[in-house]
């Protein structure tokens, strides 16, 4: 039974992808940079919609570049970044359906 069970735990283990785990890492860290620029100006729930349409419109370098911000202010250049990403169509339809109000991202 043990010696099975320690079998079931392997494979699940290597069912893990290591690419699928960095990419979710870095989205992660990017949505605890996005999330703050964007609970500026709307509630947490909004916001957190907001955000995950942000990521989803986000390229894999762009998440990558928003997620090396992790830990301090947002500046002038991730804001831009999340300005630009929250204006693509692929962002504005997901706010859209999941009623997130109009960005307000300075």
């Amino acid at each position: 039974m043990r010696v099975a069970a320690a079998l079931a735990g392997c494979l699940v283990l290597v069912a893990c992808d290591p690419g699928e785990l960095a990419d979710s890492a870095v989205r992660r860290a990017a949505s605890s940079v996005v999330f703050p620029v964007v609970n500026v100006d709307m509630p947490a729930g909004p916001a957190q919609a907001a955000t995950d349409c942000i990521l989803n419109a986000a390229s894999p370098d762009e998440k990558r570049l928003l997620a090396r911000d992790v830990g301090v202010e947002a500046g002038t250049s991730t804001t831009a970044t999340i300005r630009d990403i929250a204006l693509r169509p692929a962002a504005q339809a997901c706010f859209k359906a999941a009623g997130v109000p109009p960005l307000m991202v300075r």
